[in-house]
């Protein structure tokens, strides 16, 4: 097992990672001495891994368990009615704690929700998939979604605790899996040449599910992650940086109706663009835009979604929450392994996109 520190001034916290840490939940969560615990899941994951969950918990304090349909059109201000119906029904108070059993849709929501019941519980991240292994279960950004915005509601709220059992990886199905690498490949991209590299030529394993590559991995991105949540926990500059492929991405979920692209689809496409753009900006050259390329391909990520009007695109990226007084500001890349951000010209966008296959 490895354990890495979210270093924040009162609010700091462990990620643990490893295999065969499910059943040991209670070993991380006692500590916190919840009177309550509700565990927020959804049925696929409840049917595969929640029984280990709850007879671990069990032990802690009384349990209950709320399970939310799966998928990203459950990420709305209803399903977090639902959660806080629940923490009232179950007599939860302000030492009661939140259990988000599932993927960045199920911590979100339920983050969100720990965030606003008696104006904050505490919750713990246990992460099945790779995307909220590597990415959604650090950093505590919560929320929901908003027709017209993805992630427009929401909260900072830092988890207590977050365990990412490898084991749960086992069970993705190879589209999930390819969703978490598309985060995965951003953090090298946006921070760490070296990493990027070890992602280029470690894919193939990842892809395969091996334990040693898949934990190693998992660390490395959320070493990333820490430091950068670390010095800028409210996303006031650096934090920015982790929307690399983000502003693109959002607009193509949102466009495409949520759920139908994965959201690790979507950055990964955003990702392409993004190169593209810093491309037109005179920032990479081509050789790296078909590098990037080439990587997200080879984890098993579109490179292009087409079928969405250019004007649509542009007008769902300015209602992006990244974006001021209506002016778009992008993550570029200046070269593999950093990342700036700034506005660019409309013309160099209109000609990404129009490269993209937008019209």
């Amino acid at each position: 097992m490895l354990r890495l520190a979210v270093e924040l001034a009162g609010r700091s916290y462990d990620i643990h990672i490893g295999s065969g840490l499910l059943p040991q939940l209670a070993r991380w969560v006692a500590p916190l001495q919840p009177s309550r615990l509700i565990v927020v899941t959804n049925p696929i994951v409840d049917g595969l891994h929640g029984d280990a969950a709850r007879s671990s918990l069990g032990t802690v304090a009384p349990l209950h368990t709320v399970r939310l349909p799966d998928g990203e059109a459950t990420k709305t201000m209803a399903s977090v009615q639902q959660v806080l119906d629940a923490l009232v029904d179950a007599g939860a108070d302000r030492k009661s704690a939140i259990v988000a059993l599932g993927g960045g849709v199920i911590g979100d929501l339920a983050g969100f929700a720990a965030s606003i019941y008696m104006r904050g519980i505490r919750f713990v991240q246990v992460p099945t998939t790779l995307l909220a292994q590597v990415d959604s279960s650090v950093g505590g950004k919560t929320g929901v979604n908003h027709p017209r915005g993805k992630n427009l509601i929401g909260a900072f709220h830092q988890p207590a605790v977050v365990v990412s059992d490898t084991d749960t990886l086992m069970t993705l199905p190879a589209r999930e899996l390819s969703a978490g690498l598309a985060e995965i490949i951003k953090h090298g991209l946006l921070a760490d040449a070296g990493y990027f590299d070890a992602i280029e030529r470690d894919l193939p394993r990842l892809r395969a599910c091996d334990a040693a590559a898949l934990t190693e991995t998992i660390a490395g991105s959320c070493r990333i992650k820490a430091g950068v949540v670390a010095r800028d926990e409210r996303e006031s500059g650096e934090r920015a940086l982790l929307n690399l492929g983000h502003t693109f991405g959002h607009a193509i979920e949102s466009l495409t109706g949520y759920g139908t692209w994965l959201h690790g689809e979507a950055v990964g496409c955003g990702m392409c663009l993004a190169a593209d753009l810093s491309m037109r900006c005179g920032l990479i050259d081509a050789a790296a835009v078909a590098r990037v390329e080439r990587v997200v391909r080879a984890a098993g990520l579109p490179t292009r979604i087409a079928g969405l009007a250019k004007r649509d695109v542009i007008a769902s990226m300015r209602g992006d929450k990244k974006s001021e007084a209506g002016r778009i500001r992008f993550v570029l890349l200046e070269r593999i392994g950093r990342a700036i951000q700034r506005e660019v010209p409309e013309t160099l966008l209109d000609a990404t996109l129009t490269a993209g296959g937008y019209a």
